[in-house]
């Protein structure tokens, strides 16, 4: 199935994408992660709770993975 997901959805889970990977990269150094934590935690709530997955195409668990995959992939629609 097709997802049309809004930009900003997309945003956020690029931006979640970016800040796991700075995490990712930091954790090695104990000092400095809160931050990197905490922005990751937000990006976490937005996405969850973003009004998209509760409209009918939203609600369908394969619409999450959708859109990671359209992130990971970089191919913006």
């Amino acid at each position: 199935m097709r997802y049309t997901f809004p930009a900003d959805l997309i945003e956020a889970q690029t931006a979640w994408y970016a800040a796991y990977r700075q995490l990712a990269t930091q954790a090695t150094r104990a000092a400095g992660t809160t931050t990197q934590r905490r922005r990751l935690q937000q990006l976490s709530v937005r996405l969850a709770a973003h009004p998209y997955w509760r409209t009918q195409a939203g609600r369908a668990p394969s619409a999450r993975m959708a859109l990671k995959e359209l992130v990971r992939s970089g191919v913006r629609p």
